[in-house]
This record gives structure tokens, C-alpha cells and sequence, in this order.
């Protein structure tokens, strides 16, 4: 009997820790959407001073320009000038400020191999480069806004130094806010912090595109057999990200048989997977942020001689910007992943741990083995990425669809929404073993006793 009620109440204690553990995931899904909330509600908080009806007709004429583009990664909250305006676009120059000193100083390349540590210390330093930037980006944008007047109406209210001081304020604690959310996701939510809130963004301006698409094609401005089309290569295209997302280069593996202490392990067959676009939606990302500069620069410059031929050279939807933008693309394919993926340290762990790809002797040849597999697929994968990206832009622009939502948006949400599937499918499987160690545990204690 006592072994019985020992078996009950160890299955009761099981089922608790079930519970408890699928509660924890649970917990974590409801924190991430409940900062996500959070970030929604900042979109629509405004800063004072600033007609919004005017602004909100200004951005509804961008179209596919580069406020819309920037007011689509936002959320809408360019249009509303709220007070996190600005998004994480500071955050990721910060970022690839940093990622790219990390090769060229070598007091942040010895922070970087410090490990958690080091790495502490260089997400501080990028935090405190966030702000200034903010500061810089608050300033300009602010400055420029003061003194424009669309249709007859200013777009400032009562333009002058005081506001301008306290919309760069605003715009920069805004920024700080949305960055704290982003980190807070990735340490207590699903991760992926940052690249969630420009999802969701994204996911928001899309009613509304899709709104003034069908709004134009009720008036005969847009044929249907053009709106079917478009649909046809968005659905084609989005199968076309999710394949090549999953695509991956599975190179064999085998661990000999060895032998420790008493014990003899055998030896067994494995593969290392290499994805075909490693550096997900990295590279756009980052080169969006970087063209942000030069194309906000040229959009406010004064009307007439250079500042038109700059306007018309970096327009978003013209060839020079667009084949910059791919270059930039595939520099940091190429860039993120010889950061990310090292075939020197893969090879020396395969090899300290017996490991060996067969018809490769193990050590430099292994390395220069998975350096040339590497090579030729992240020179597949960034031709992928700067084609996803540039072609619905060329598309759009020939059929004329006020319809911003391009190829960059459309791998963000693709390549953020199974990244975050992955995570939670391992949170899921952690949760399992965690639960089938513990009923081990209680099997174990009910026998005993």
C-alpha cells in the first residue's frame, strides 16, 4: 500500500509539474504579446505640436516612397509622428556599427571572444550609441518637419526651438523604450525581440494597404486581372521564402568508436545542417537602415539643381538605389555569416570530439572543406535575398499599386515567423524532457520505496 499511494502521489507531483512547466511557456507567449501591446499603444501617442490630418495626408501620398516604406516598418507611427517614431532603426545602425567595429578594433574583438561577458559589455556600448543616434535622427527629422508646409498647411503648429528640443527628447525616449521592450522579449518571451516589433509593425500597416488597393480597384483605377496577378506572384514568392528558409545543406558526419575509462561508446552517424540563407533577415535589415541615412538627407534637401538629381538617383523604387540596395544585401550576407559561422572552431570540435566527414582528414582540411560548402551557399543565399528584395519593388512600380508591402516586409515576416515557430517548438521539447526526467525521478522514488 505504501508503494501505491507512493505511485499516486508521484504521478499526482508529475502532472503538477506538467502543468506548471506548460504554464511556463504559456507565460512567455502572453509576455511577449503583451509588450507587443505595449509597443502599439506607444505608436499611437503623438507628440504635441504637430497637425496630424496634415501629416496623416503628407504619408498617404508617399506611396511606395521611402516615408511609406519607413512608415510601414513602423507601424504607422511615422505617419502619427508618436513618440516611437524613430522604432529600432537606431538600434540596428548601432548594431552594425558595432558588429563591423568588432572586426577592425581589437579591444571589441577580445570582448567578443570573452564570451558572455564581453558580450555584456559590447550590448552596452551599442545601447549607449543607440541614443546618440536617436538623439541625431530625433534632431534632423524634428528640425525638418518645423519648417515644412504641405497643401497649405503647416505641418508644425507653433515651430520653434523649444519644440524641436522636445520632440528630439520625445523621439529619443521612445527609442529607448522600444529597445527595452525588444530585450525584454528576447530574455523573458519567445526571442527575437526587435525583429517581433518591426514584424508587427508590418503586420499592422497591412489593412490599410490592402484597404487603398481594393478602394482603387472599386474605382477602376486598378483592372482586376492586374490585382489577380500580383496576388499570384505575392502567394508564388512567399512559397519561394518559406523553401528556401528551410533549405538547408546536410554535410555527414561520423564519430568513431572510443574508448573512456571502462566504458566503450560506439560509433555513431550524424550530419551538420548549413542553411542555405544563414543570415536570415539580417542583411536587409541593415542595409535598410543604412540607406536611411543618404535617402532622409536627400528628401528634405531644398527643391532645385543637385538636391533633384540626388532625389531622382535615390528614389526607392529607381535602379541606382535598388542595385545599391542589393549590393549592400549581399555584402552583409557574406559579412553576418563569416561572423556568425566559424569552420576553424567546427572542425576542432569535430575533431577533439572524435568526429570526422568522410573522405575529409580532420582538422585544416576540414575547415577549408566546410569554408568552400559555406561559400557557395551563402552566395546562393544572399542572389536569394537581393532578388526577394528588389523585385516585388520593380513589380509594384510597373504595374502602378499603391501597395508598399515589398520583398524586404515579406521575408521579415516569413523569416521572423518560423524563427520564432523553432524557438517555440524547443521550448515545447524542453518542456517534454523536463517532464520525462521528472517522471523518471518519481518512478524511481516509488520503487525504492
Amino acid at each position: 500500500m505504501a508503494k501505491n499511494s507512493a505511485r499516486r502521489r508521484g504521478t499526482q507531483g508529475s502532472g503538477v509539474q506538467t502543468i506548471a512547466g506548460m504554464n511556463q511557456l504559456q507565460q512567455r507567449i502572453l509576455f511577449t504579446l503583451a509588450f507587443i501591446g505595449l509597443y502599439r499603444v506607444g505608436v499611437h501617442i503623438p507628440i504635441p505640436g504637430v497637425d496630424g490630418d496634415a501629416l496623416s495626408t503628407f504619408f498617404q501620398q508617399q506611396g511606395a516612397n521611402l516615408f511609406g516604406t519607413l512608415n510601414m516598418f513602423t507601424g504607422g507611427a511615422l505617419e502619427r509622428f508618436s513618440v516611437v517614431a524613430l522604432g529600432v532603426m537606431p538600434y540596428i545602425s548601432a548594431s552594425i556599427i558595432f558588429q563591423l567595429l568588432t572586426v577592425a578594433v581589437p579591444h571589441l574583438e577580445q570582448l567578443r571572444k570573452e564570451g558572455q561577458a564581453g558580450q555584456n559589455k559590447i550590448n552596452q556600448y551599442t545601447r549607449y550609441a543607440t541614443m546618440g543616434l536617436a538623439i541625431v535622427q530625433g534632431f534632423f527629422i524634428s528640425r525638418s518637419l518645423s519648417g515644412q508646409v504641405f497643401a497649405g498647411k503647416a505641418l508644425v503648429m507653433d515651430p520653434g526651438f523649444g519644440w524641436i528640443l522636445l520632440s528630439t527628447l520625445s523621439l529619443t525616449a521612445g527609442t529607448a523604450f522600444v529597445m527595452w521592450l525588444g530585450e525584454r522579449i528576447t530574455d523573458h518571451g519567445v526571442g527575437n525581440g526587435i525583429s517581433l516589433i518591426i514584424m508587427a509593425g508590418i503586420i499592422a500597416s497591412l489593412p490599410s494597404m490592402v484597404a487603398n488597393t481594393y478602394q482603387q480597384h472599386t474605382m477602376s483605377q486598378i483592372e482586376t486581372s492586374t490585382v489577380l496577378f500580383v496576388l499570384f506572384v505575392i502567394i508564388l514568392i512567399t512559397a519561394g521564402v518559406v523553401f528556401m528558409e528551410q533549405a538547408s545543406r546536410r554535410i555527414p558526419v561520423e564519430y568513431a568508436r572510443r574508448q573512456v575509462g571502462n566504458k566503450v561508446y560506439q560509433g555513431q552517424n550524424t550530419y551538420l545542417p548549413l542553411r542555405i540563407n544563414a543570415a536570415g533577415v539580417i542583411p536587409p535589415i541593415f542595409a535598410s537602415s543604412l540607406l536611411q541615412f543618404p535617402s532622409t538627407f536627400v528628401s528634405f534637401a531644398p527643391q532645385g539643381g543637385w538636391a533633384d538629381i540626388l532625389r531622382d538617383t535615390l528614389a526607392p523604387t529607381g535602379y541606382v538605389f535598388n542595385l545599391i540596395y542589393a549590393v549592400l544585401v549581399i555584402f552583409f550576407t557574406f559579412f553576418y555569416v563569416s561572423i556568425t559561422f566559424k569552420p576553424d572552431d567546427v572542425a576542432e570540435n569535430l575533431k577533439k570530439n572524435g568526429g570526422f566527414v568522410p573522405g575529409i582528414r580532420p582538422g585544416a582540411r576540414t575547415s577549408e572543406f566546410l569554408q568552400k560548402i559555406s561559400d557557395r551557399l551563402t552566395c546562393i543565399g544572399s542572389v536569394y535575398l537581393a532578388f526577394i528584395c528588389v523585385f516585388p519593388v520593380f513589380l509594384t512600380a510597373r504595374f502602378n499599386i499603391p501597395f508598399a508591402f515589398g520583398g524586404t516586409s515579406l521575408l521579415i515576416i516569413v523569416g521572423v515567423a518560423l524563427d520564432t515557430f523553432r524557438q517555440l517548438e524547443a521550448h515545447r521539447q524542453s518542456l517534454r524532457y523536463d517532464t520525462f526526467l521528472k517522471k523518471g525521478t518519481v518512478k524511481t522514488r516509488s520503487t525504492m520505496a
